[in-house]
């Protein structure tokens, strides 16, 4: 069966896309289409901040695309070679919380150790940081996105964990994105399944999917990477079939498959 992936493909130089290798194992076959562009900003900012380790108790990355703002900053000013003598090392005495595997590999690549990758959401990580963390400690430096949610954040600041968040890159629609859903649907035709990977992911493609799909949409089986996209869904008044126990291609294909063994019930649009 067809189904339809709102993430972007993951770099050609790591290899086949975890999701879709994951969905072929079932017999599926997968398409991504990409959801959202990026614009990194505030990169000198970012930089001066991460030699400053001493200042700061620790690091917090929810994102892939926060580390790979760290990964630019440190190639635009040309701190590189500092970063890898002696800067990663103070960073690594210090606590590097993440989110997800994917931003846990980003964060090892650069060679820092990480803690949290099991947690799979940024409410799971706050309890994490807050049972290990000192009220009087130095502040957490928490790059992050211009849409990022405030659970972190709030948590943190509710149990007195003083954070420092600093918006790294601002989210955007895919320019290509109408388009690129509409030949889609034109090639294909409309897909067993669609996965939902974010809050704007919804945001964005909803309304296009549902003028798209018509009268098909109540045979679609929509699925969430997580409870945080769940809910967005569910907002929307869009059934959601399943969601992913953790944020992995294996988790989010082992729950797409069993969902497109079961009857259809309908959505609400």
């Amino acid at each position: 069966m067809h189904v339809l992936l709102l993430k972007e493909p993951r770099d050609e130089e790591s290899g086949p896309d975890p999701y879709v290798k994951e969905l072929a194992s079932y017999g599926h076959k997968a398409t991504l289409i990409p959801v959202l562009s990026f614009k990194f900003v505030s990169l000198n900012t970012l930089s001066d901040k991460l030699f400053q380790a001493d200042y700061y108790g620790g690091l917090i990355f929810t994102s892939p695309r926060a580390v790979e703002a760290v990964v630019k900053s440190l190639e635009a000013d040309e701190r590189k070679e500092e970063w890898d003598q002696s800067m990663r090392d103070k960073w690594n005495t210090k606590s590097i919380y993440v989110v997800g595997k994917a931003t846990a590999a980003l964060v090892k690549s650069l060679g820092l150790k990480t803690l949290g990758e099991d947690t799979g959401t940024a409410e799971i990580l706050s309890r994490v940081i807050i049972e290990r963390e000192d009220k009087k400690m130095s502040p957490l430096l928490f790059p992050c996105g211009s849409l990022k949610r405030e659970v972190l954040p709030t948590a943190l600041r509710d149990n007195g964990v003083p954070l420092e968040t600093m918006t790294v890159y601002q989210t955007a629609e895919h320019p290509d994105l109408k388009k690129n859903l509409k030949n889609y649907f034109t090639e294909q035709g409309t897909p067993a399944s669609i996965a939902f990977f974010s809050p704007s992911g919804v945001r964005f493609c909803l309304e296009v999917i549902q003028r798209l799909s018509g009268k098909q949409l109540m045979q679609i089986k929509f699925a969430a990477i997580g409870p945080t996209t769940r809910d967005a869904m569910a907002a929307e008044g869009l059934g959601v079939s399943c969601t992913a126990e953790k944020p992995t291609g294996e988790h989010l294909a082992a729950a797409i498959a069993k969902a497109l063994q079961e009857p259809s019930t309908g959505h609400s649009a």
